[in-house]
Order: structure tokens, then C-alpha cells, then sequence
């Protein structure tokens, strides 16, 4: 019972945040004063996308951001922006990260929040994806969050902070090819809980953010990095759907900006009581879609074994997971 009942607060915990309106989803609850630009965030992977958008709309909400980033140019982008102050950081360089905390530490505002974003995306099949690949994926995804967050530790017990992720609808769901990819968001998904677990204890909130499909470009980068190492489907037993992925480039002009995503790391960061999950989506297909994989496992859960529960068991399951109205 306590799998099945797992499973269900799972399923609950990700509808609770499906609203791609993120500020009219929390307009009920009361949300703490942001404070000064002196209460600060790290945020890793800030020079594009998610977490360019992330710095930009914390930066302009009563928050100072140490954006990380690892090239020169993104850096000198960065620290045009007030309340911003770029840092070089790579999340798989130990020195990158000792180098971090030390500025933070030096610069006296302390930390209150650090939001692990920087990803990659590896897209091969995982019969043919090489161990160096899929290595790279863990590294950055997994073990990139593993690493800042067990460096600024201290620095978030201290100010009774959030520790947030991005993690994705990937660690719900999952989809051929891109299986190194939602291997490392479900790794993420049970980071997040056991990381909770730890630190709630202490004062520290922790919160994973779990976006859809928003404009990004981890899906250029992925095709850029293909490119460059002179990646070739041919004799892939998957061949056509790779070349297609390469030839599309992973751009799709359709998808939004990321500014919702911004939204739901604010959210985590000034709620009294902040949701464990945030799923973001771009639209109703995408939540309903992640909701519905997280249903179909509990399902499967529930076949052919000694204890297997009725439909009403598990409806009853399920209005006790998600609580009074």
C-alpha cells in the first residue's frame, strides 16, 4: 500500500503545479517580501534560456543573482544587467565551484536560494549511445546539482534558504532516443525527495521545477555538439529518426519563452510553504500527457501481485493523497 500511496502523492505533487500561469496559481497563498537585492541567489547554467530568463526576472524582483556561466562572452552579457554579477562556472570543474563559494562568502550578502539549472541533452538510443555520452549526461545533470548544492550547503543551512532544480516533465515521462536524457530527470526527481528529507529539517527548502517544452537551446546545442564531434547515423538501427533530429536542428519557432518557468523559481523561492514540484508547462497537452505517465505506472504498480487494490481503493487512495478542498 505504501508504493501505490507513494506513487499517488507523486501524481498529486505534479498536478499541483500544471498551471502554465504560475503567478495566478499562487495568487491564494501568502508570499514573503522578496527582500533587498541583498538577499542572494546562484543560479548555474544562466547564460540562455531558462535561466537567462530566471536571472533577468529575479534581478528585477528584489533578488541579487550570482549567474554561472562558463564562456567570457555570456559573462560580460550577464554583468550588464543590474543586480547581476556573472560567475564563472562550470558544474563539473571542482575549482570552477570552490572558486564560487569563495566569491559568494567574500561578497557578504550570503545565500539564501541556489537553483541548479545548467543541463545538457544527450539524444542517442540507448543500445548505441557510448558510455563516454552518456557519462557526460550524468555529469552535468546529476552530478553538477550533487556537487554545488554539497558545496553551498553551509551557506543555505546558514540562511534557512531553498535549494531548487530544474528538472523536467522528462522525469515523468520518456520518449525513444532521449534516454540518457530522461535516465538523468528521474535521477533528479529522486535527488529532490531525498535531499528533502535531509534538509527540510534544517530550515531549508527544496523544490524541483519541472518545465515542458519552452524555447531553449539545449536542443541546438545538442545538434551543434552532434556536429561538431561528426556524429553520423548511418548504419543506426534508428537512423532516419536521427538524421531528422539533426536536419530539424531542435528548433521549433512555435515554442514559448521560458518567462512561466521564471515564474515558478520565484514562486519556490518566496512561498512561506513551497511546493515539493512545479510542473510548467507550455500547454494543456504536455501536463495532461505528464500526468497521464505518472497514472499508467501507478497502474502498472498495481497488476499481478498479492496486494493489489480495487479501482474504489485507489480513488480513496488518491482523495487522501491530494487532501481536503
Amino acid at each position: 500500500m505504501k508504493i501505490i500511496a507513494s506513487c499517488l502523492v507523486l501524481a498529486v505533487s505534479a498536478a499541483s503545479g500544471s498551471s502554465t500561469d504560475i503567478a495566478g496559481l499562487h495568487a491564494a497563498e501568502p508570499v514573503l517580501e522578496a527582500g533587498a537585492p541583498e538577499r542572494a541567489v546562484l543560479i548555474t547554467g544562466a547564460s540562455t534560456g531558462i535561466g537567462r530568463s530566471t536571472a533577468e526576472y529575479l534581478a528585477k524582483n528584489g533578488f541579487f543573482v550570482y549567474a554561472g556561466a562558463r564562456k567570457d562572452k555570456d559573462l560580460a552579457e550577464l554583468n550588464k544587467l543590474d543586480n547581476v554579477q556573472g560567475i564563472r562556472l562550470d558544474v563539473t570543474i571542482p575549482g570552477d565551484i570552490e572558486a564560487a563559494v569563495e566569491t559568494v562568502t567574500d561578497a557578504g550578502r550570503g545565500l539564501y536560494g541556489l537553483i541548479n539549472n545548467a543541463g545538457v541533452l544527450v539524444m542517442a538510443p540507448l543500445t548505441e549511445v557510448t558510455e563516454a555520452d552518456l557519462l557526460f549526461q550524468m555529469d552535468v545533470n546529476v552530478m553538477g546539482p550533487y556537487r554545488v548544492t554539497k558545496a553551498f550547503a553551509d551557506l543555505l543551512i546558514e540562511s534557512k534558504g531553498r535549494v531548487l532544480t530544474t528538472g523536467s516533465i522528462a522525469g515523468f515521462v520518456t520518449w525513444g532516443l532521449g534516454g540518457p536524457y530522461t535516465m538523468s530527470k528521474h535521477a533528479v526527481e529522486a535527488y529532490t525527495d531525498c535531499l528533502a528529507e535531509e534538509l527540510e529539517p534544517l530550515g531549508v527548502g527544496v523544490s524541483v521545477i519541472e518545465p515542458g517544452s519552452f524555447r531553449s537551446r539545449i536542443w541546438t546545442s545538442t545538434v551543434d555538439r552532434m556536429k561538431a564531434k561528426g556524429y553520423t547515423a548511418e548504419g543506426s538501427r534508428y537512423e532516419g529518426a536521427l538524421r531528422r533530429f539533426m536536419e530539424r536542428g531542435g528548433i521549433n519557432p512555435e515554442q514559448r519563452a521560458p518567462l512561466p518557468v521564471a515564474k515558478a523559481f520565484h514562486a519556490a523561492l518566496t512561498s512561506p510553504k513551497p511546493l515539493r514540484r512545479y510542473m510548467v508547462t507550455p500547454n494543456q497537452n504536455q501536463a495532461e500527457s505528464t500526468l497521464m505517465a505518472t497514472f499508467r505506472r501507478i497502474a502498472q504498480l498495481n497488476e499481478g501481485h498479492e496486494f493489489t487494490y480495487s479501482r474504489e481503493e485507489l480513488h480513496e487512495m488518491l482523495d487522501r493523497a491530494i487532501g481536503p478542498e
